[in-house]
């Protein structure tokens, strides 16, 4: 229906979602909900572990990360909930103060999300080069794979032929129907195979025992002194910045996936609003779950919001309302539903021989020490910046070279015009100073520039002491070209920047 033929009251509410207007897309996303849903029960009980916390804590952190960010969250059918990169930052915490302070620090993390968030931290992303987030996806695909070793050690041989079945019909189904998620198809196969021929394997009840009742809300068990923000403070910060890395890096993703754009600062401000509702609720926080996105996106084919509040509200009616049928889930079905992800995630492609040839060996070495230090830390957001500041020094080192100074006299010998080109900053800069002839040039030394940008103070401080130089020697120097920037920030520097 054109926008013209709607009513006043229906134009002020905009357009209807996706999901009430075709059938079709509220099938994908009702089920890519609960696929979800299923998968973020096993992982919230670990995280849960991790933290040093009881299992209904992640549950509950899950629920309410989900369902609020669906609300309020920058980037569509994105999943977030309780991670493991959370979990072992608050751990500490956990265990030497009390879970009241664990709280409180997830409320402050989510106070300095949105504070983050409106500084407009999400503008630091576009400096995050493609290599490193290549580097990302292929390093969260190995932990995503590595987590579920423990799941295939030390198990009944059961296990391994639940596992290969549940792959063969998630690669297998979609070529018979794409209605129904390949992966809700396998949980469901494998549960009632296991059940009915009452096969003794782990099960989902093996991980902890599922809440009965949802959170209620409440102030954390602290006392409200300058000694306890002082406590958690730290803690809150490593969080907040945690959460927000792998929170943006997966918007990011998703954004490639989709090919549609995200607002990466609603986004922000988004997780520190679900962080702070979850610790209200008692809950440990959280950020964006990249296996379970990558389930509900790229698995699943969800695209909306309805998805992501879908998957949070299925959690809480499976655990309380289906708590027995679900304890009854083989873990081996989940298991195959996340090696099948870690492979999907993987980009084959960056790792081709074809592509690894063409590829510059400085894109390569990047890329590999962001997924080294990846799955050294199991921290992707150490990850993250660590490859980035690599690329950063890789450019720079590779610029400096740029910077070229020729020079040419003047037939009369009065004259020296020396011609500098390429981009002047602190790497290339540091150069410049012994490209010039202060003992035989004549008398008059021309620096021309208009092929040069001088970017920092490095670089204008660099033009003094050539400056300096030649005056020692009683020779005069005139700089010329210089574009309207590069004039400018001469201009404010020059002369204030000598050492006392």
């Amino acid at each position: 229906m054109p926008t013209s033929a709607l009513s006043p009251a229906a134009r002020l509410r905009g357009p209807r979602p996706d999901w009430l207007n075709n059938p079709k897309v509220w099938r994908t996303e009702v089920l890519a909900g609960l696929v979800v849903a299923l998968a973020l029960i096993p992982e919230a009980i670990s995280f849960s572990i991790i933290a040093g916390v009881d299992p209904a804590i992640g549950l509950f952190a899950s629920f309410t990360m989900a369902v609020t960010i669906s609300l309020v969250g920058g980037r569509r059918a994105m999943i977030s909930a309780a991670t493991g990169a959370v979990a072992l930052v608050i751990a500490p915490l956990n265990r030497e103060h009390g879970f009241g302070y664990l709280v409180a620090a997830v409320i402050l993390a989510g106070v300095i999300q949105i504070v983050l968030g409106a500084l407009g931290v999400a503008k630091l992303m576009r400096f995050v080069p493609r290599s490193v987030m290549v580097g990302f996806v292929n390093a969260l695909a190995i932990l995503i794979f590595m987590a579920q070793v423990p799941e295939m050690h030390d198990v009944p041989w059961p296990v391994y032929p639940l596992i290969i079945g549940g792959l063969a019909l998630m690669v297998f189904f979609p070529k018979i129907t794409t209605v129904i998620p390949a992966p809700l198809v396998s949980i469901v196969i494998l549960t009632v195979i296991t059940v009915a021929a009452g096969i003794a394997v782990p099960t989902v009840d093996d991980k902890g025992e599922l809440p009965s009742s949802l959170p209620v809300p409440g102030l954390p068990d602290v006392p409200f002194t300058m000694n306890t923000l002082t406590t958690i403070a730290p803690y809150a910060l490593a969080m907040a910045l945690v959460g927000l890395m792998e929170s943006l890096m997966t918007a990011k993703l998703v954004d490639d996936i989709t090919d549609t754009h995200s607002s990466k600062t609603r986004e922000s401000i988004g997780q520190g609003i679900a962080n702070i509702v979850t610790g209200f609720f008692g809950g440990m926080g959280g950020c964006a779950m990249i296996g379970q996105t990558m389930i509900n996106v790229k698995v699943s084919g969800a695209r909306t919001r309805l998805s992501t509040f879908l998957a949070g509200s299925f959690l809480m009616v499976l655990c309380i309302v289906f708590g027995p049928v679900v304890s009854g889930i083989p873990m081996a079905a989940l298991v195959a539903v996340m090696v099948m992800v870690s492979f999907a995630t993987f980009d084959w492609h960056s790792i081709a021989p074809k592509t690894l040839k063409r590829m510059p060996t400085g894109e390569i070495a990047v890329m590999v020490i962001t997924v080294s230090c990846v799955v050294a830390t199991d921290n992707l957001a150490i990850g993250v910046v660590v490859g980035s500041i690599t690329a950063m020094v890789i450019f720079a080192k590779r610029v400096a070279h740029l910077a070229n100074v020729t020079s040419v006299v003047d037939p009369d010998n009065a004259t020296v015009v020396y011609s500098v080109t390429g981009e002047l900053f602190f790497a290339s800069s540091n150069d410049l100073v012994g490209q010039f002839n202060y003992v035989t040039d004549p008398d008059r030394v021309v620096i021309d520039l208009s092929a040069a940008h001088v970017w920092d103070a490095s670089s204008v401080a660099a033009l003094d002491a050539i400056e300096t130089k030649y005056a020692q020697r009683g020779k005069t120097v005139e700089i010329t070209g210089l574009n309207d920037p590069s004039a400018d920030l001469h201009g404010k520097l020059t002369g204030e920047l000598a050492s006392h």
